[in-house]
């Protein structure tokens, strides 16, 4: 398949990050902000409009449709789904930079400040002669997760356009609220009706993802005893020390910065106060059941331990669950990862098949009953100004997807 088969890939992508989309972590509201829901409703009426069936926006703000089968048999139904939603990195006015024939190796001028440098950036080697989108260094890009939103929908236009490739049913799913980790919260299951699924959300060409972090998020309070510094000694409890104090008795090691592959880690994302009181926020985050428990466990020990020394609690601590390794449940299940190696096999791409350092709605739906593994979309340098995404990784996404429903007829008839 060629570039020549998407001829609306790259109108579609561009038209799509224009809109702002950004959720808002602030919100109440399901979607958390209007401008979701405006983008969700054109959505839905071009899904109309290329022929879709059975389009319909659910309570949770999702937009589901249907392929219907063109089969005389049944086959498994397959789920594609992405969400709409951008990160928390500025979202107006996003202007797109396009560089056509890329060379590979020299740097691209975002504008007069910003630039995307091989040398910083080195994935860029991998894109000599491609077509290459952009941001112009003012905004984020939004193919997270943009570049899967127009990869399904072109999938979908190609099948209905083509009514002589054979298809089972395909159901497609398009929500919200994905980078606040509340999108999938109230997916529903049983009306999307899909046998398994698709999180068309990752990164990279080849990126199959069925391995996640386990995630939770820690607040902790501290309260402190402030008096005047120049008659503190043995009285003040100043919140703000004891607060880096919690936070040297985590292992320096275990951090973002320091971690990688399976290795899990404590995030400090956020220190606010005074020395009257003080709030720590943390990401918490590790592949394996136990240790993420163990990771759990060991930031309230540290509370406790801190608060007898204290001989009052000082330090108060809140664990929020935020989803977990979908792998758990996907290792008993392998079929539609196995699926989506197969087809990037018959493409002659090779799968790139590692856990994800992060979480998707995939996470939470395949916890749902739809087993929902993650597959590349494109991007690169996700959620800030140096995003970009290549026009034909876009082209192998969409190519990918149509390889899957093909495959997945063919294991059926057998």
């Amino acid at each position: 398949m060629t570039d020549k088969q998407y001829p609306e890939l790259l109108e579609r992508f561009l038209r799509y990050v224009k809109i702002d989309t950004r959720s808002n972590e602030y919100s109440k509201t399901i979607p958390s902000d209007p401008k979701e829901i405006y983008f969700l409703k054109k959505l839905a009426q071009e899904l109309i409009d290329l022929g879709a069936s059975n389009v319909q926006t659910m309570d949770d703000g999702y937009v589901f449709a249907e392929l219907p089968s063109n089969l005389n048999y049944d086959a498994p139904v397959i789920g594609l789904i992405s969400h709409v939603d951008t990160a928390d990195f500025e979202s107006k006015k996003i202007q797109p930079k396009i560089v056509e024939n890329y060379d590979g190796h020299s740097v691209i001028t975002l504008n007069q400040d910003y630039q995307l440098d091989p040398e910083q950036f080195p994935n860029l080697n991998n894109y000599q002669g491609h077509t290459l989108i952009t941001t112009d260094g003012t905004t984020l890009l939004g193919a997270d997760d943009k570049a899967g939103v127009a990869e399904i929908m072109t999938t979908a236009q190609y099948l209905i356009q083509h009514p002589e490739v054979p298809h089972g049913k395909i159901m497609l799913a398009f929500g919200p609220d994905e980078e606040i980790g509340t999108g999938a919260d109230h997916f529903d299951v049983k009306q999307f009706k899909a046998d398994f699924a698709y999180t068309v959300d990752g990164g990279p060409l080849g990126e199959i993802e069925w391995e996640t972090f386990s995630a939770a998020a820690a607040t902790i309070t501290i309260q402190g005893l402030n008096v005047h510094p120049g008659s503190a000694k043995n009285t003040m409890i100043n919140a703000l020390q004891v607060a880096m104090d919690y936070h040297a008795q985590l292992p320096s090691h275990d951090r973002p910065e320091h971690t990688a592959g399976r290795e899990g880690f404590w995030h400090l994302i956020k220190l606010t106060g005074t020395p009257e009181s003080a709030q720590m926020q943390y990401l918490v985050r590790d592949h394996e059941r136990e240790s993420f428990e163990l990771r759990k466990q060991r930031l309230k020990a540290i509370a406790n331990e801190m608060n007898q020394a204290f001989g009052v609690e000082r330090i108060q601590i809140e664990l929020k669950d935020e989803y977990y390794n979908m792998g758990e449940i996907l290792k008993n299940n392998m079929y539609p990862v196995d699926l989506a190696a197969d087809a990037l096999k018959a493409l002659d791409i090779e799968p790139k098949i590692e856990p994800i350092r992060g979480g998707t709605d995939g996470s939470k739906i395949t916890f749902l009953g739809l087993p929902t593994p993650n597959l590349f979309a494109g991007g690169e340098n996700m959620h800030g100004r140096y995003e970009y995404v290549s026009l034909q990784v876009m082209q192998k996404a969409v190519d990918t997807l149509l390889k899957i429903s093909e495959l997945n007829i063919l294991k059926t008839e057998k």
